[in-house]
């Protein structure tokens, strides 16, 4: 399993080789899963997976046609706020901070909606997506608290590449560097924001089969 974009830029910047390949992902969740959770997720699996159902043809208000709508609408509004600079041009890393900070927050806040409402449609749509619906709120269970601790190095990992670029150049002025920062910074958090769609996308191709 190849690292994600964001595993990989994170490495970059923080000056250590990307791991090439990571262990399965079968045998990375047997790590992760609990025996109560294995419990909850036996129980939504019960029954089986949905099959793959024949496409109709589009119907413009079709369910999947406004969700799908509705998440473009929000990823957008999203990639357009890590688009913005930070209000402030200062060789200390707080105001860099609190921007990372916000943007993750406003990500994690966009994104957690999101997904309940999914799943909720496809609840609705049939006993198969119920179940594929319950799996989710499991593999959520499960993967948010290694999630959260990925992403919380985040901030982390930039602070000391904002420090090598500011040890690198003391003498600039104005501090040319922290246009580059301000680049990988956005690099960043625009991966991360693709690695929270990920569910989104998921279940929106679900959606799309029922």
């Amino acid at each position: 399993m190849i690292a994600s974009p964001l595993v990989r830029l994170l490495a970059r910047l923080g000056a250590a080789e990307a791991p090439p390949s990571a262990p399965p992902f079968a045998d990375r969740l047997g790590q992760w899963v609990g025996w109560t959770d294995a419990i909850s997720l036996s129980a939504a699996l019960e029954g089986g997976m949905p099959q793959s159902a024949s496409r109709a043809s589009p119907d413009h208000d079709a369910p999947e046609i406004r969700e799908a709508a509705e998440c473009a609408r929000i990823r957008s509004a999203c990639g357009k706020a890590l688009a913005a600079p930070v209000d402030a041009a200062s060789v200390d890393f707080l105001p860099q901070r609190r921007h990372i900070g916000t943007r993750q927050h406003a990500m994690e806040q966009a994104v957690a909606p999101l997904r309940a409402r999914l799943r909720s449609k496809l609840a609705a749509a049939s006993p198969a997506m119920a179940r594929l619906a319950a799996v989710d709120v499991v593999m959520e269970q499960v993967l948010a608290p290694h999630e959260s601790r990925l992403l919380a190095t985040v901030p982390l990992v930039l602070q000391k590449h904002f420090e090598r670029l500011r040890k690198s150049a003391p003498g600039d002025e104005p501090p040319r560097w922290l246009d580059g920062f301000g680049r990988d910074m956005r690099e960043v958090l625009m991966a991360e924001l693709d690695l929270r769609f990920q569910p989104i996308d998921g279940l929106l191709e679900a959606l799309r089969m029922r």
